[in-house]
């Protein structure tokens, strides 16, 4: 199948998982990522309705940035306090905060260019040694010390990838674990207009419907959409 036809079945299979979980489709935000595709697939994929687009590499963005059509971009992998400067106006949201230190860089960035970036707060769901992210029981106290501190980057909630499993189910424990932790975030409340949790980006080609069901707002797919990644 073409990558056009890759994005309008993954597409339609997002609505169906947003109906089962008695949601509207368009509650659930589909992210292509696109990491080692080129331009033209982008496009292809843009020009079949996809609004965003994720990146894990800050290289790829930036090569990839004025090669595409207008589009969403997304920083949703690992990220680099010394990057941070080059995406700061290239992106519309960083997917994964996992320190103080990096939201403090990411607001003075911000601050200079005269944005509020928005951020999500990752959290290693599963606890995992090879995994970034933020641990599940100190992820609360980050984000406290993150609201204390930062007036340039708007928290919109919560970002995680779960442990590797045999089958989707694997991954629902995991992903029920994180909606309740999101579920707390929103009980929160701060004294500035740059606490809005609206986003749980949780789930990704092998598992994205079972994300939707246990409450996932956005889903970052690549493989099913663009296949096999060309590594280089």
């Amino acid at each position: 199948m073409s990558v056009r036809e890759n994005f309008i079945s993954v597409s339609e299979r997002k609505d169906a998982a947003a109906v089962r979980s008695g949601r509207d489709r368009d509650d659930v935000l589909l992210v292509a990522v696109t990491k080692t595709h080129g331009p033209e697939e982008i496009n292809e994929a843009i020009s079949a309705g996809a609004t965003d687009i994720g990146e894990n590499k800050v290289q790829e963005i930036l090569e990839k940035y004025d090669k595409v059509k207008p589009v969403r971009w997304h920083m949703i992998g690992h990220l680099q306090r010394n990057k941070v400067k080059s995406i700061i106006d290239k992106v519309v949201m960083i997917h994964s905060v996992d320190s103080v230190r990096l939201a403090e860089e990411i607001d003075k960035r911000a601050k200079a260019a005269g944005i509020v970036m928005d951020v999500l707060l990752q959290v290693n769901i599963g606890d995992e040694a090879s995994k970034t992210g933020a641990p599940v029981d100190e992820f609360f106290p980050m984000l406290d010390e993150i609201m204390a501190g930062c007036r340039n980057v708007r928290v919109r909630g919560l970002m995680c990838v779960p442990p590797a499993g045999d089958s989707p189910e694997d991954a629902r424990e995991y992903f029920a674990r994180a909606r309740q932790m999101f579920e707390k975030m929103k009980t929160l409340e701060y004294d500035n207009d740059l606490y809005c949790p609206d986003t749980l980006s949780m789930g990704m080609s092998g598992d994205f419907e079972v994300a939707i069901e246990e409450g996932s707002t956005l889903v970052r797919v690549g493989s099913s959409i663009f296949g096999r990644r060309n590594y280089r």
